[in-house]
């Protein structure tokens, strides 16, 4: 039940000392307040390092040709690696754990595109359907690249916002003609990459592959292989890439252990010490974080138990007179939990604040939108009435056991 009299009570005590309250809730404040600041800076931190991710799958696997550097069969070192299509389709059949698989068929010399009287070069990608979801190409218009297209070896084109808008202008692009060297390509989409945001990705086009080795005499040949390798984990990313690239050494004769044979990158072991490195920033951050508040609670502790020690004839005379040791207590923890409780809602929206401040001014590729999830919200308000009452706790059952006959006797 509510009890105004006992609330007016407390506001009265803490009104009367206004320096001592305010330093308490201070330190409390302190504490939420770096808690918050730290765990969304945190979380900037992040995101930002995390961008640098954004522009390919995180579990992807690159695979491209090098050159021999080892004795194999009786041939010498120093042959240079030429992968074909039949490389990576049997990848495709024989690899499991794979999910999205694409070949990279380079175009040589500058790439000229054109469009009536407008040109320029450009980045020219010659890709399989899956490539969409190992680069997270996202579609503004139209598609991209798919199966019919390789099987019927169509010459279309998807585009980028930016080739578009440099050679349509203010004209529509989907279903209209570009030439690529010479070659006509239908425009079939028209796609964005702002997760990359680069002057490379956004000046991009993409050619089905098997109508670019036809084309542009590319036969078989083939530069690059990506896949992805679904939900596995580090080490089954790192068995995926082995087995493919022994495939690819089977086949083209040389030593599987031969690393500069060919070349490769698995996105699975940075992502994967990224987020281990953070979860440690994470934890570290807690750590501080309480440790922090924990300070604070002491202070509060302390000043109530100074508290209980002013006020303990005025708490004998309550017990002489027929308080019970229940409602003592909840006078000693009532105020404690207000003190803690205002304090830290102060600290938590301060640091909301700033962080809403932090994440509007500050532009920086290392640095985004920092911010607290609902749940740590949530998690910092319990903790503050968790921290409340056990800060009063051993006061509130020292000032429950003071006798009222010794209590009038002090002095």
């Amino acid at each position: 039940m509510f009890d105004l009299d006992k609330w007016q009570e407390i506001l009265s005590t803490i009104k009367k000392n206004k320096l001592r309250t305010f330093l308490t809730g201070f330190s409390v404040a302190w504490g939420i307040f770096m808690l918050i600041i730290l765990q969304g800076s945190g979380v900037g931190l992040q995101r930002g390092v995390e961008s640098d991710f954004n522009g390919s799958a995180t579990n992807s696997v690159w695979i491209w040709s090098g050159q021999t550097s080892k004795p194999f069969a009786g041939m010498q070192p120093g042959r240079y690696v030429q992968m074909t299509n039949e490389d990576r389709d049997q990848i495709a059949r024989q690899v499991p754990g794979i999910d999205n698989l694409s070949a990279r068929f380079n175009i040589q010399g500058n790439n000229r595109v054109s469009y009536k009287k407008e040109f320029g070069t450009y980045n020219v990608r010659t890709v399989h359907p899956d490539y969409q979801n190992i680069e997270k190409v996202e579609m503004l218009e139209g598609r991209f690249i798919n199966m019919p297209d390789l099987n019927e070896r169509r010459k279309v084109a998807v585009i980028s916002y930016k080739v578009r808008d440099e050679l349509f202008k203010t004209e529509p692009a989907m279903g209209k003609y570009i030439t690529v060297n010479g070659v006509p390509f239908k425009v079939v989409g028209i796609f964005t990459d702002e997760a990359r945001n680069n002057s490379e990705s956004l000046h991009m086009v993409y050619l089905p592959i098997t109508t670019a080795q036809q084309v542009f005499s590319g036969g078989n040949r083939i530069h690059l292989i990506a896949l992805t390798v679904g939900d596995a984990s580090l080490d089954e990313a790192k068995a995926i890439e082995k087995q493919a690239k022994t495939l690819i050494a089977n086949r083209q004769k040389f030593d599987p252990d031969d690393e500069r044979a060919l070349g490769s990158w698995n996105s699975s072991e940075p992502y994967q010490q990224v987020q281990k490195l953070f979860r440690s920033i994470s934890m570290f951050i807690w750590i501080i974080g309480i440790g922090t508040i924990i300070a604070g609670v002491v202070g509060v502790s302390n000043i109530m138990m100074i508290v209980v020690k002013d006020r303990t004839k005025e708490i004998g005379i309550r017990k002489a007179i027929g308080a019970t040791p229940a409602s003592v207590i909840s006078l000693v923890l009532f105020e404690s939990v207000l003190i803690t409780a205002f304090s830290g809602y102060i600290g938590l929206v301060a640091g909301v604040g700033i962080l809403e401040l932090l994440s509007a001014n500050i532009n920086a590729p290392f640095f985004k939108n920092p911010e607290v999830s609902l749940n740590l919200a949530i998690s910092a308000t319990l903790l503050l009435v968790f921290a409340g009452t056990l800060a009063g706790f051993i006061p509130a059952r020292r000032a429950a056991s003071i006798k009222p006959v010794e209590a009038l006797k002090d002095e």
